[in-house]
């Protein structure tokens, strides 16, 4: 199975990507996070390019949610025979 990484190295990865505080790219994590939950419960789709897009979609009584990965995901995944750009 692969590795699983937790909220934790994300945001030392992004303070070290942006040369910034794990304080601080925490607080840019949560506020991603909390944007993204405010959007779905909006009932807003959210696209990130590059990423992928995604939706929640009522089904009956529940909902379902979807992800259309984007080309570069896709690629790296051998899903896509189009993307000629850097993995």
């Amino acid at each position: 199975m692969p590795q699983r990484i937790q909220k934790k190295e994300i945001v030392t990865r992004i303070a070290k990507r942006t040369a910034t505080s794990e304080k601080t790219a925490e607080k840019y994590v949560d506020a991603f996070l909390e944007t993204l939950y405010e959007a779905f419960k909006a009932g807003e789709s959210v696209t990130l390019p590059g990423f992928g897009g995604f939706s929640l979609q009522p089904r009956g009584p529940t909902w379902v949610f979807k992800f259309n990965p984007g080309q570069k995901l896709r690629a790296l995944f051998g899903w896509s025979s189009t993307y000629k750009d850097k993995l």
